[in-house]
Protein backbone atom coordinates (compact mmCIF):
# COMPACT_ATOMS: atom_id res chain seq x y z
CA UNK A 1 0.00 0.00 0.00
CA UNK A 2 1.10 3.39 -0.84
CA UNK A 3 0.72 6.82 1.12
CA UNK A 4 -0.83 9.76 -0.21
CA UNK A 5 -1.25 12.09 3.17
CA UNK A 6 1.19 13.87 5.33
CA UNK A 7 1.60 11.67 8.41
CA UNK A 8 0.05 8.16 6.85
CA UNK A 9 1.85 5.01 8.21
CA UNK A 10 0.85 1.56 6.07
CA UNK A 11 0.83 -0.95 8.40
CA UNK A 12 -0.29 -4.97 8.91
CA UNK A 13 -1.11 -4.84 12.59
CA UNK A 14 -1.86 -2.45 15.80
CA UNK A 15 -2.42 -3.04 19.40
CA UNK A 16 -5.83 -1.44 18.62
CA UNK A 17 -7.49 -0.23 14.88
CA UNK A 18 -9.95 2.88 15.28
CA UNK A 19 -12.03 2.80 11.33
CA UNK A 20 -13.18 6.37 10.84
CA UNK A 21 -11.31 9.25 11.39
CA UNK A 22 -14.00 11.83 12.72
CA UNK A 23 -14.22 13.30 15.81
CA UNK A 24 -15.46 10.06 17.63
CA UNK A 25 -12.66 8.10 16.15
CA UNK A 26 -9.83 10.12 16.01
CA UNK A 27 -10.36 10.94 19.39
CA UNK A 28 -10.43 7.71 20.40
CA UNK A 29 -6.97 7.10 18.78
CA UNK A 30 -5.38 10.05 20.75
CA UNK A 31 -6.48 8.66 23.88
CA UNK A 32 -5.10 5.41 23.11
CA UNK A 33 -2.20 6.65 21.90
CA UNK A 34 -1.51 9.24 24.36
CA UNK A 35 -1.68 5.48 26.93
CA UNK A 36 1.02 4.08 25.41
CA UNK A 37 -1.48 1.38 22.58
CA UNK A 38 -0.16 0.60 19.23
CA UNK A 39 -3.19 2.36 17.29
CA UNK A 40 -3.74 2.90 13.59
CA UNK A 41 -6.24 5.20 12.59
CA UNK A 42 -7.89 4.58 8.95
CA UNK A 43 -11.03 6.10 7.21
CA UNK A 44 -11.90 5.46 3.86
CA UNK A 45 -11.65 9.57 3.00
CA UNK A 46 -8.76 12.16 2.34
CA UNK A 47 -8.59 15.17 4.59
CA UNK A 48 -9.50 17.19 4.91
CA UNK A 49 -13.12 16.60 4.16
CA UNK A 50 -16.95 17.37 4.96
CA UNK A 51 -19.41 16.30 6.26
CA UNK A 52 -22.89 17.10 6.72
CA UNK A 53 -23.30 19.25 10.03
CA UNK A 54 -24.51 22.29 11.73
CA UNK A 55 -20.95 22.85 13.03
CA UNK A 56 -21.83 23.79 16.39
CA UNK A 57 -20.29 22.94 19.18
CA UNK A 58 -21.95 23.05 22.63
CA UNK A 59 -20.41 23.77 25.83
CA UNK A 60 -20.69 19.86 26.73
CA UNK A 61 -18.45 19.16 23.05
CA UNK A 62 -16.10 21.99 24.46
CA UNK A 63 -15.51 20.48 27.59
CA UNK A 64 -14.76 17.61 25.70
CA UNK A 65 -12.10 19.26 23.87
CA UNK A 66 -10.59 20.24 26.68
CA UNK A 67 -10.34 17.17 28.28
CA UNK A 68 -8.84 15.81 24.82
CA UNK A 69 -6.32 18.58 25.07
CA UNK A 70 -7.40 20.69 22.83
CA UNK A 71 -8.79 23.15 24.12
CA UNK A 72 -6.26 26.14 22.41
CA UNK A 73 -7.79 25.00 19.22
CA UNK A 74 -10.66 27.18 20.38
CA UNK A 75 -8.96 30.28 21.34
CA UNK A 76 -10.04 32.54 18.19
CA UNK A 77 -13.19 30.74 17.74
CA UNK A 78 -16.04 32.29 18.05
CA UNK A 79 -17.48 32.22 21.72
CA UNK A 80 -20.96 31.72 21.50
CA UNK A 81 -23.44 32.01 24.24
CA UNK A 82 -26.33 30.59 24.10
CA UNK A 83 -29.08 30.38 21.37
CA UNK A 84 -31.43 32.85 19.77
CA UNK A 85 -34.58 30.78 19.98
CA UNK A 86 -36.96 32.60 17.03
CA UNK A 87 -40.92 31.90 16.70
CA UNK A 88 -44.84 32.34 16.63
CA UNK A 89 -43.85 36.49 16.63
CA UNK A 90 -41.42 36.02 19.64
CA UNK A 91 -37.55 35.72 20.30
CA UNK A 92 -35.74 34.37 23.44
CA UNK A 93 -32.13 34.40 24.22
CA UNK A 94 -31.22 31.60 26.31
CA UNK A 95 -27.89 31.56 27.52
CA UNK A 96 -26.27 28.23 27.78
CA UNK A 97 -27.83 26.64 30.83
CA UNK A 98 -25.16 24.48 33.57
CA UNK A 99 -22.35 26.64 33.20
CA UNK A 100 -20.86 25.55 36.55
CA UNK A 101 -20.49 22.24 34.96
CA UNK A 102 -19.40 22.66 31.45
CA UNK A 103 -18.72 25.92 31.17
CA UNK A 104 -20.39 29.25 29.61
CA UNK A 105 -19.65 29.31 26.35
CA UNK A 106 -20.28 26.94 23.06
CA UNK A 107 -18.45 27.56 19.49
CA UNK A 108 -18.72 26.35 15.81
CA UNK A 109 -15.95 25.48 13.34
CA UNK A 110 -16.57 24.08 10.18
CA UNK A 111 -16.08 20.25 9.85
CA UNK A 112 -13.47 20.16 7.08
CA UNK A 113 -11.54 21.77 9.76
CA UNK A 114 -12.79 20.54 13.00
CA UNK A 115 -12.63 17.06 11.87
CA UNK A 116 -8.92 17.55 10.19
CA UNK A 117 -8.10 18.93 13.30
CA UNK A 118 -8.65 16.10 15.80
CA UNK A 119 -7.15 13.96 13.17
CA UNK A 120 -4.13 15.56 13.18
CA UNK A 121 -3.85 15.84 16.83
CA UNK A 122 -4.45 11.69 17.10
CA UNK A 123 -1.77 11.50 14.67
CA UNK A 124 0.51 13.59 17.10
CA UNK A 125 -0.34 11.68 19.68
CA UNK A 126 1.38 8.46 18.44
CA UNK A 127 -1.72 7.08 16.57
CA UNK A 128 -0.94 5.87 12.74
CA UNK A 129 -2.91 7.37 9.76
CA UNK A 130 -3.91 5.40 7.17
CA UNK A 131 -6.30 7.86 4.81
CA UNK A 132 -7.98 6.57 1.71
CA UNK A 133 -8.43 3.47 3.26
CA UNK A 134 -11.39 1.30 3.39
CA UNK A 135 -12.55 -1.41 6.00
CA UNK A 136 -14.96 -3.79 3.96
CA UNK A 137 -14.96 -6.60 6.61
CA UNK A 138 -13.49 -8.74 9.41
CA UNK A 139 -12.51 -12.20 9.88
CA UNK A 140 -13.92 -13.67 13.32
CA UNK A 141 -12.58 -16.39 15.61
CA UNK A 142 -14.87 -17.40 18.01
CA UNK A 143 -16.65 -14.29 17.95
CA UNK A 144 -13.57 -12.22 18.20
CA UNK A 145 -12.15 -9.98 15.53
CA UNK A 146 -8.34 -11.52 14.04
CA UNK A 147 -8.19 -9.11 11.43
CA UNK A 148 -9.96 -6.44 9.46
CA UNK A 149 -9.85 -6.37 5.70
CA UNK A 150 -8.91 -3.20 3.74
CA UNK A 151 -8.90 -1.25 1.21
CA UNK A 152 -6.42 1.08 -0.36
CA UNK A 153 -5.26 2.03 -3.78
CA UNK A 154 -7.05 -0.95 -5.08
CA UNK A 155 -5.15 -3.74 -3.17
CA UNK A 156 -7.11 -5.55 -0.04
CA UNK A 157 -4.47 -6.50 2.82
CA UNK A 158 -5.70 -7.99 6.37
CA UNK A 159 -4.51 -5.78 9.33
CA UNK A 160 -4.05 -8.04 12.38
CA UNK A 161 -5.86 -6.27 15.62
CA UNK A 162 -6.16 -6.60 19.20
CA UNK A 163 -8.88 -4.53 19.63
CA UNK A 164 -11.18 -2.74 16.87
CA UNK A 165 -13.11 0.89 17.32
CA UNK A 166 -16.18 1.26 15.04
CA UNK A 167 -16.21 4.87 14.49
CA UNK A 168 -17.06 4.91 10.57
CA UNK A 169 -20.26 7.30 11.28
CA UNK A 170 -24.57 7.16 10.42
CA UNK A 171 -24.10 4.43 7.73
CA UNK A 172 -21.21 2.19 9.29
CA UNK A 173 -20.77 -0.36 6.86
CA UNK A 174 -17.95 -2.48 9.42
CA UNK A 175 -20.73 -1.72 11.65
CA UNK A 176 -23.39 -3.80 9.25
CA UNK A 177 -21.05 -6.41 8.77
CA UNK A 178 -20.39 -7.32 12.41
CA UNK A 179 -24.12 -7.00 12.75
CA UNK A 180 -25.12 -3.34 13.65
CA UNK A 181 -28.60 -2.58 12.66
CA UNK A 182 -30.59 0.61 13.04
CA UNK A 183 -34.67 0.11 14.07
CA UNK A 184 -36.45 3.41 12.07
CA UNK A 185 -39.45 2.97 14.58
CA UNK A 186 -38.03 5.47 16.49
CA UNK A 187 -37.23 9.17 15.74
CA UNK A 188 -34.66 9.85 13.31
CA UNK A 189 -33.31 13.11 11.39
CA UNK A 190 -33.25 14.29 8.09
CA UNK A 191 -30.80 17.65 7.59
CA UNK A 192 -30.09 19.79 4.99
CA UNK A 193 -26.92 22.22 5.08
CA UNK A 194 -25.11 25.34 3.41
CA UNK A 195 -23.09 27.80 4.30
CA UNK A 196 -23.73 31.38 3.45
CA UNK A 197 -21.76 34.80 3.48
CA UNK A 198 -23.08 36.56 7.04
CA UNK A 199 -22.37 39.91 8.50
CA UNK A 200 -22.76 38.19 12.00
CA UNK A 201 -20.63 35.79 11.78
CA UNK A 202 -18.95 37.06 14.69
CA UNK A 203 -21.80 37.02 16.62
CA UNK A 204 -22.21 35.19 20.23
CA UNK A 205 -25.49 33.75 19.54
CA UNK A 206 -26.89 30.71 17.39
CA UNK A 207 -29.92 31.31 15.59
CA UNK A 208 -32.75 28.70 15.66
CA UNK A 209 -36.15 28.90 14.71
CA UNK A 210 -38.97 26.37 16.06
CA UNK A 211 -41.38 27.87 13.79
CA UNK A 212 -40.25 26.10 10.32
CA UNK A 213 -42.90 26.98 6.99
CA UNK A 214 -42.62 26.52 3.50
CA UNK A 215 -42.63 29.22 0.76
CA UNK A 216 -46.48 28.39 0.63
CA UNK A 217 -46.36 29.23 4.61
CA UNK A 218 -47.15 25.78 5.91
CA UNK A 219 -46.00 24.86 9.36
CA UNK A 220 -43.59 21.70 8.75
CA UNK A 221 -42.19 19.33 11.40
CA UNK A 222 -39.20 21.17 11.62
CA UNK A 223 -36.47 23.86 12.51
CA UNK A 224 -33.89 26.27 11.30
CA UNK A 225 -30.27 27.03 12.56
CA UNK A 226 -27.88 29.79 11.71
CA UNK A 227 -24.53 29.26 13.29
CA UNK A 228 -21.81 31.81 13.05
CA UNK A 229 -18.09 30.79 12.20
CA UNK A 230 -16.84 33.94 12.90
CA UNK A 231 -14.93 34.31 9.29
CA UNK A 232 -17.55 36.07 7.68
CA UNK A 233 -19.75 32.66 6.66
CA UNK A 234 -22.55 31.29 9.00
CA UNK A 235 -24.04 27.70 8.79
CA UNK A 236 -27.71 27.83 7.88
CA UNK A 237 -29.58 24.54 7.83
CA UNK A 238 -32.97 23.02 8.15
CA UNK A 239 -33.53 20.28 9.91
CA UNK A 240 -36.74 17.43 10.91
CA UNK A 241 -37.61 14.83 13.20
CA UNK A 242 -39.06 11.13 11.05
CA UNK A 243 -39.97 8.02 12.02
CA UNK A 244 -40.80 4.71 10.18
CA UNK A 245 -44.89 5.43 10.35
CA UNK A 246 -44.39 9.07 9.80
CA UNK A 247 -41.37 10.21 7.55
CA UNK A 248 -40.18 13.63 6.79
CA UNK A 249 -41.90 14.50 3.55
CA UNK A 250 -40.06 17.25 3.09
CA UNK A 251 -37.84 19.14 0.01
CA UNK A 252 -35.13 19.42 1.91
CA UNK A 253 -33.02 21.84 -0.37
CA UNK A 254 -35.96 24.71 -1.64
CA UNK A 255 -36.96 24.52 1.88
CA UNK A 256 -33.29 25.30 3.26
CA UNK A 257 -33.30 28.12 0.29
CA UNK A 258 -36.83 29.80 1.15
CA UNK A 259 -35.44 30.03 5.19
CA UNK A 260 -32.16 31.54 4.25
CA UNK A 261 -33.96 33.90 2.31
CA UNK A 262 -36.07 34.45 5.70
CA UNK A 263 -33.14 34.94 8.07
CA UNK A 264 -31.41 37.17 5.56
CA UNK A 265 -31.89 40.81 6.33
CA UNK A 266 -31.28 39.34 10.28
CA UNK A 267 -28.28 37.79 10.02
CA UNK A 268 -27.40 40.41 7.14
CA UNK A 269 -26.64 37.48 4.51
CA UNK A 270 -25.21 38.42 0.76
CA UNK A 271 -25.37 35.69 -1.75
CA UNK A 272 -27.22 32.42 -2.69
CA UNK A 273 -26.55 29.18 -0.05
CA UNK A 274 -23.85 27.01 -1.61
CA UNK A 275 -22.14 23.80 -0.50
CA UNK A 276 -25.79 22.43 0.36
CA UNK A 277 -25.30 18.57 1.41
CA UNK A 278 -28.16 16.61 3.48
CA UNK A 279 -28.17 13.40 5.61
CA UNK A 280 -30.20 10.62 7.18
CA UNK A 281 -29.41 10.67 10.77
CA UNK A 282 -30.20 7.85 13.83
CA UNK A 283 -30.85 8.83 17.11
CA UNK A 284 -31.11 8.14 20.47
CA UNK A 285 -29.10 4.75 20.43
CA UNK A 286 -31.71 3.80 17.89
CA UNK A 287 -29.00 0.67 16.79
CA UNK A 288 -28.55 -2.63 18.33
CA UNK A 289 -25.45 -4.62 17.82
CA UNK A 290 -23.03 -2.27 19.24
CA UNK A 291 -20.23 -4.01 20.53
CA UNK A 292 -19.04 -7.76 20.32
CA UNK A 293 -15.78 -9.71 22.26
CA UNK A 294 -13.08 -7.22 21.24
CA UNK A 295 -15.12 -4.93 18.86
CA UNK A 296 -17.04 -1.67 19.84
CA UNK A 297 -18.84 1.05 18.31
CA UNK A 298 -19.13 4.54 19.07
CA UNK A 299 -20.51 8.42 18.56
CA UNK A 300 -22.44 8.31 14.95
CA UNK A 301 -21.87 4.69 14.33
CA UNK A 302 -23.33 3.97 17.86
CA UNK A 303 -26.40 6.67 17.34
CA UNK A 304 -25.40 8.30 20.12
CA UNK A 305 -27.29 11.82 18.75
CA UNK A 306 -29.35 13.84 20.48
CA UNK A 307 -33.04 13.07 19.39
CA UNK A 308 -33.93 16.48 19.79
CA UNK A 309 -31.29 18.66 17.15
CA UNK A 310 -29.41 15.70 15.99
CA UNK A 311 -26.49 17.19 18.15
CA UNK A 312 -23.41 14.80 18.25
CA UNK A 313 -19.99 15.96 18.51
CA UNK A 314 -20.23 15.86 22.68
CA UNK A 315 -21.13 12.32 22.36
CA UNK A 316 -18.67 12.16 19.84
CA UNK A 317 -15.93 12.76 21.82
CA UNK A 318 -17.22 11.18 25.08
CA UNK A 319 -17.64 7.52 23.96
CA UNK A 320 -14.50 7.96 22.48
CA UNK A 321 -13.17 8.14 26.59
CA UNK A 322 -15.17 5.53 27.72
CA UNK A 323 -14.21 3.07 25.24
CA UNK A 324 -10.79 3.77 25.62
CA UNK A 325 -11.40 3.20 29.47
CA UNK A 326 -13.29 -0.44 28.60
CA UNK A 327 -9.99 -1.52 26.56
CA UNK A 328 -8.59 -4.28 28.81
CA UNK A 329 -10.42 -3.64 31.43
CA UNK A 330 -13.09 -6.16 30.06
CA UNK A 331 -12.13 -9.17 29.14
CA UNK A 332 -15.73 -9.34 26.49
CA UNK A 333 -17.25 -5.97 25.39
CA UNK A 334 -20.36 -7.81 24.39
CA UNK A 335 -22.37 -7.06 27.05
CA UNK A 336 -19.88 -4.77 28.80
CA UNK A 337 -19.79 -2.39 26.09
CA UNK A 338 -24.04 -1.61 25.39
CA UNK A 339 -24.15 -1.79 29.57
CA UNK A 340 -21.94 1.38 29.65
CA UNK A 341 -23.88 3.50 27.21
CA UNK A 342 -27.27 2.38 28.85
CA UNK A 343 -26.08 3.48 31.87
CA UNK A 344 -24.59 6.70 30.63
CA UNK A 345 -27.24 7.92 28.09
CA UNK A 346 -30.05 5.09 28.24
CA UNK A 347 -32.81 7.35 30.13
CA UNK A 348 -31.98 10.38 28.36
CA UNK A 349 -32.32 8.93 25.42
CA UNK A 350 -35.36 7.17 26.20
CA UNK A 351 -37.11 10.61 27.26
CA UNK A 352 -35.77 12.45 24.02
CA UNK A 353 -37.07 9.69 21.64
CA UNK A 354 -40.47 9.58 22.93
CA UNK A 355 -40.80 13.77 23.08
CA UNK A 356 -38.98 13.79 19.33
CA UNK A 357 -41.60 11.04 18.29
CA UNK A 358 -44.10 13.03 19.33
CA UNK A 359 -42.95 16.27 17.43
CA UNK A 360 -43.44 14.45 14.13
CA UNK A 361 -46.74 14.93 14.48
CA UNK A 362 -47.11 18.56 12.84
CA UNK A 363 -49.99 19.45 14.80
CA UNK A 364 -48.12 18.66 17.96
CA UNK A 365 -45.38 21.95 17.45
CA UNK A 366 -47.50 25.02 17.21
CA UNK A 367 -49.26 23.52 20.68
CA UNK A 368 -46.12 22.87 22.63
CA UNK A 369 -44.06 25.82 20.95
CA UNK A 370 -46.64 28.62 21.16
CA UNK A 371 -46.93 29.23 24.86
CA UNK A 372 -43.25 27.09 25.11
CA UNK A 373 -41.40 29.86 23.65
CA UNK A 374 -42.82 32.69 25.70
CA UNK A 375 -41.52 31.74 28.92
CA UNK A 376 -38.11 32.11 29.68
CA UNK A 377 -37.37 29.57 32.38
CA UNK A 378 -39.23 26.99 29.95
CA UNK A 379 -37.10 27.72 27.13
CA UNK A 380 -33.68 27.42 29.16
CA UNK A 381 -35.22 24.25 30.19
CA UNK A 382 -35.57 22.73 26.77
CA UNK A 383 -32.28 24.46 25.47
CA UNK A 384 -30.23 22.58 28.70
CA UNK A 385 -32.02 19.42 27.05
CA UNK A 386 -31.21 19.75 23.43
CA UNK A 387 -27.79 20.81 24.88
CA UNK A 388 -26.94 17.57 26.57
CA UNK A 389 -26.00 20.05 29.22
CA UNK A 390 -27.99 17.22 32.13
CA UNK A 391 -25.56 14.65 33.25
CA UNK A 392 -26.16 11.22 35.75
CA UNK A 393 -24.73 13.01 38.66
CA UNK A 394 -27.33 16.46 38.45
CA UNK A 395 -29.71 16.20 41.44
CA UNK A 396 -31.95 19.18 40.53
CA UNK A 397 -35.84 19.38 40.34
CA UNK A 398 -35.05 19.39 36.29
CA UNK A 399 -32.52 16.27 36.29
CA UNK A 400 -34.46 14.11 38.34
CA UNK A 401 -38.14 14.78 36.51
CA UNK A 402 -36.34 13.99 33.32
CA UNK A 403 -34.71 10.63 34.32
CA UNK A 404 -37.43 9.57 35.81
CA UNK A 405 -39.15 10.23 32.61
CA UNK A 406 -36.52 8.43 31.04
CA UNK A 407 -37.12 5.24 33.17
CA UNK A 408 -40.51 5.74 32.65
CA UNK A 409 -40.61 5.37 29.07
CA UNK A 410 -37.44 2.88 28.34
CA UNK A 411 -39.67 0.39 30.96
CA UNK A 412 -42.58 0.44 28.20
CA UNK A 413 -40.57 0.63 24.67
CA UNK A 414 -40.10 -2.85 23.29
CA UNK A 415 -36.87 -1.99 22.27
CA UNK A 416 -34.82 0.23 24.99
CA UNK A 417 -31.75 2.31 23.54
CA UNK A 418 -28.80 0.11 22.38
CA UNK A 419 -30.74 -3.03 22.19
Amino acid sequence: MTSTTSGDAPADSADLLVVGAGPAGAAAAAHAASRGMDVILADAARFPRDKTCGDGLTPRAVAGLHRLGMGEFLADRPRIRGLELNGWGTRQRVPWPGSDRFGAYGSAVARTEFDDAVRRFAVQCGARMMSETKAVGAQLIGGRIESVTVVRDGERAAIRVRDVIVADGVRSGLGRSLGRTWHRDTAFGVAARSYVDSGRSRDEWMGSHLELRDPEGTLLPGYGWVFPLGDGTANVGVGALATAKRPASMALRPILRHYASMVADDWRISGEPRSITSALLPMGGAVSGVAGANWMLIGDAAACVNPLNGEGIDYALETATMAVDLLGAAGDYTDAWPAALTAEYGHAFAAARRAAGLLTVPQTVPILGRPGIRSARLMSTVVRVMGNLLTPDDSDVIARAWRSAGRVTAGLEDRPPFR
